[in-house]
């Protein structure tokens, strides 16, 4: 592999283990933990470099470079980490931590429950943004992190940010959130019953605790994340890249994959079903239909924003309507209520809810200038 200079090379994930419990939303407690993360960058010496990177549903804490030489893909936000790229790791230390419940490395559904020395399976409790949000303070404690200079977030990775500046205001210096909602709309919360349909329907999911009989729900796994994947996606996108191409000269007048766009949902449906973890995918959904910051509020986003002490920016795309730009302005909104610091962008992108992932030219230029001053303002 020929080396890249803005690359952050070849990383390796790290691991952060807690034995005191972690109090969940729910009601229940976790007796103790691990946290898988990744680091890139150098800490500076007052730590007020440092750059939380919240992950959206199925990413995890591998964020930027590669684990080997031939790894064939990099951290799923490369585009964006590295030095001299927008979140410019020469300046910045940034943190990449998967979430509780994860199925790369941190504690979740396939992890031993320590009191029956089985895979959690069905038992393990159902986590939500803010319990994220507090196992990410504790690995922040662990790491001599007291603030960070910016906590970012795509999606659900944008759910987290904001939730870190409600539950922990003085930790936050800014808050960016991209592609994102305040709460889910009930068609939002469709998708995912749909998707958890689809899983809860295999014959192999066993109540969630597939892993005993040596089996995994792959078939509902790869419909939820084929619907889901849709969602991702615009129309004018998927028609500018697949259109009606065929995979034959005609109609087979049969129900088998003759459209590209069906072999291609169908490769990414499998390609996913063969690396994440049903359970998983259940608790992550959950998660984002329950978020909603509000809700202790009296429903009231400028109040559950009040104590808010971070600047925000807040970035929207023209094609994304699994979370459109008008929920993007109902935060930008709320935040003005409240009289709070914000910037609003809107991207023209034709990449649909993914495009927070992509290198579109204004929105790379967007984040680069945006950071560069927050680089300049912690003086790193």
């Amino acid at each position: 592999m020929n080396h890249d200079p803005h690359s952050v090379g070849i990383v390796s994930p790290q691991c952060a283990e807690f034995d005191e419990p972690l109090p969940l939303q729910s009601g229940a407690s976790l007796p103790s933990y691990r946290l898988m993360y990744e680091t890139y960058g150098t800490l500076n010496a007052d730590r007020s470099n440092a750059v939380l990177i919240c992950h959206a549903l199925s990413g995890n804490h591998h964020v930027a470079g590669r684990h080997h030489a031939d790894d064939k893909y990099p951290g799923w936000w490369d585009t964006m980490i590295g030095p001299g790229k927008p979140i410019d790791t020469s300046r910045f230390f940034v943190v990449g931590i998967n979430n509780l419940g994860g199925c790369h490395g941190s504690t979740g559904p396939m992890s031993l429950n320590p009191a029956t020395g089985k895979p959690w399976g069905a038992a393990f409790p159902v986590v939500v943004v803010n319990d994220w949000v507090h196992a990410q303070a504790c690995l922040a404690d662990r790491l001599g992190i007291e603030k960070w200079a910016a906590v970012i977030g795509g999606s659900l990775g944008g759910m987290q940010a904001l939730r870190w500046t409600v539950t922990f205001p003085q930790r936050v210096r800014h808050c960016l959130t991209i592609a994102s909602a305040p709460k889910l709309t009930a068609q939002n919360i469709a998708f995912n019953d749909v998707a958890r349909t689809a899983i809860l329907a295999d014959p192999d999911f066993h109540g969630g605790d597939y892993y005993q009989h040596g089996v995994a729900p792959k078939r509902g796994l790869k419909l939820a994340r084929m619907l889901g994947h849709i969602t991702y996606l615009s129309d004018e996108g998927l028609g500018g890249k697949f259109g009606r191409q065929l995979k034959s000269d005609g109609y087979q007048f049969g129900y088998g994959s003759e459209f590209e766009i069906e072999s291609y949902l169908r490769y990414q449906g499998d390609r996913f079903a063969d690396v994440f973890d049903a359970n998983t995918y259940l608790l992550m959904t959950k998660a984002l239909d329950y978020f909603d910051p509000a809700r202790h509020f009296g429903g009231s986003l400028p109040a559950a924003l009040a104590a808010t002490a971070a600047k925000f920016l807040v970035v929207a795309f023209t094609t994304d309507w699994r979370f459109s730009p008008e929920r993007s302005k109902e935060t930008v909104q709320a935040l003005l209520d409240a009289k709070k610091s914000v910037s609003y962008a809107e991207i023209e992108s034709v990449h649909g809810h993914d495009a927070f992932l992509m290198t579109d030219p204004s929105y790379m230029q967007l984040m680069d200038a945006y950071l560069r001053r927050v680089a300049d303002e912690v003086g790193a």
